[in-house]
This record gives C-alpha cells, structure tokens and sequence, in this order.
C-alpha cells in the first residue's frame, strides 16, 4: 500500500528539511554519540530523526501533528511524546530518561512561528540540559548571539546569554526545505554556564522588558520609570539606550534589585 504523502500544515509552521548534504552536516554539527540521552523537538518526517538514531537509541521526539506522530511510533528506537513542546516538563522527561545524575541533549527544527516561547519554556530547564542544537530563523538566531550596541541586541539576548554561550555555527538556505520558507535560516549551539549570575530570573525578565519597552529612547524613559516605582536609589547609568548597556550590567542590576 502507498505512503500518504505527508502535506506540511501551517498552523504547525511546518518546513520540512530535505537536503541530504545539509542533514549529514547538521548531523555531524550535533555530534550524537551513543549513549547520549537526546530529545528531538519536531521530528516531522524524520529527516533528522533517522540520522540521529542510526547513531543511538533510544531517541525520545515531541511531535505536536496526529498524523506524524503516529508514523513515528512504527519507527523501533523511537520513544515517542505526542505533545505542545510548551506543555512538556523537560525535567519529567529527563527523571525518567536518564535520571537525576545525567543531562539531555535537545535537538530539533523549531517551528518558527513559537520559536523564542520554546527557547524562553527550556530556559526553565537549563540545569537539566547538556546541550542545545536547534535550527531557527537566522534573524532569530543572529537576536540571540547579539553583543551590544548593534540593532539585533534585545531583551532576547539578554535572558538568553545569561544561562548559555550562544554560537551560530550553520546557515542554511530555504532550498533546502519542502516548502521552502520565505526566510533564511541557521543551526544555533546553546551551551548552558557552569557557573551563571545568581539572579531571579523572573526579576530579571521584568527589568529586561522594562529597558527595552523604547528602545530608541534613553533609558530613564523606561527603565528609570520601572526602578523609581522599586524605590531604586542606586547609581546604574540611565542616559544610555538599552541596546548599549551589555549583558553583565544588567544582571549586576538585578542582583544589586535582590
């Protein structure tokens, strides 16, 4: 019987990767290694996914699509988690994967549409993570790794660098996709700190959003107004833009808050 060809659905912000030479690079950019405890987000048709379990198993995915997953749990190996990523407890998932003692590996081709709520949901979940390899929007991924004083410098590098070093090591084109998407794309490496600032991070996201509210404004626009309302009578330079004050200066503010 024939294979119902799979159509990629939107609402899901399906692309599927099809370029085989571009698969064996993300492959060997990952560097699975047996034994290691790997989580896929958004396996799809498996185009990562067969790679990946050619070199270990088990392989946990989360697949959000009926139909795909339901085809991915005829593949032997795989452990299937039919879910929105945003509702999965990634420390469930490693408990019952590996245990207290070891950390994930988390991979996969994020749907563009919900990429920076994942990444903000598995900031939740750093201390469980060894590594993260995703492939997202390089517009996305360029936010990220920004260093100050240049437009791409936001509140999402910000909460981001603070828990990870951040390296863009791929980029790949929309050719390499069915249906290509009207973006360009990269593979983004997420290393979680060993030794991150000790500071509250839901202090930290409000300070954060609160700073870059006017980012073409001085910051005592904005920030100062957030401060005065805590009391704040420190000396934290405000006649600046957001986008100037690097990333440890925000966290030593918070800090400075706690």
């Amino acid at each position: 019987m024939a294979v119902t060809r799979h159509v990629a659905r939107k609402r899901f912000g399906q692309h599927f990767l099809t370029d085989g030479a571009m698969i064996g690079a993300i492959i060997d950019t990952i560097a699975p290694q047996p034994g290691d405890a790997m989580v896929e987000i958004g396996p799809g048709l498996g185009a990562m996914t067969l790679p990946l379990l050619a070199r270990l198993q088990p392989l946990t995915v989360i697949e959000l699509d009926r139909d795909l997953a339901e085809r991915l749990r005829k593949r032997e190996g795989l452990e299937v988690i039919e879910s929105d990523v945003l509702k999965v407890d990634f420390a469930a998932v490693a408990d019952a994967k590996v245990g207290p003692e070891r950390k994930l590996r988390v991979v996969g081709n994020l749907p563009y549409n919900i990429s920076t709520p994942i990444l903000f949901h598995l900031l939740d979940f750093v201390e469980r993570i060894q590594d993260q390899h995703f492939m997202l929007q390089k517009e996305v991924v360029d936010r990220m790794a920004a260093e100050p004083a240049c437009k791409d410098y936001g509140r999402l590098s910000v909460m981001l660098q603070w828990r990870y070093q951040i390296e863009s090591v791929l980029e790949v084109p929309p050719d390499c996709f069915d249906p290509p998407p009207k973006v360009d794309s990269a593979i983004v490496r997420m290393l979680p700190l060993t030794h991150p600032a000790a500071v509250d991070q839901d202090l930290l996201a409000q300070m954060v959003t609160a700073a870059f509210s006017q980012r073409r404004k001085l910051l005592r626009h904005s920030l100062g107004v957030w401060l005065a309302a805590r009391g704040y009578q420190g000396n934290f330079d405000l006649q600046r833009r957001a986008e100037e004050v690097p990333v440890h200066e925000y966290l030593a503010l918070a800090a400075e808050l706690q």
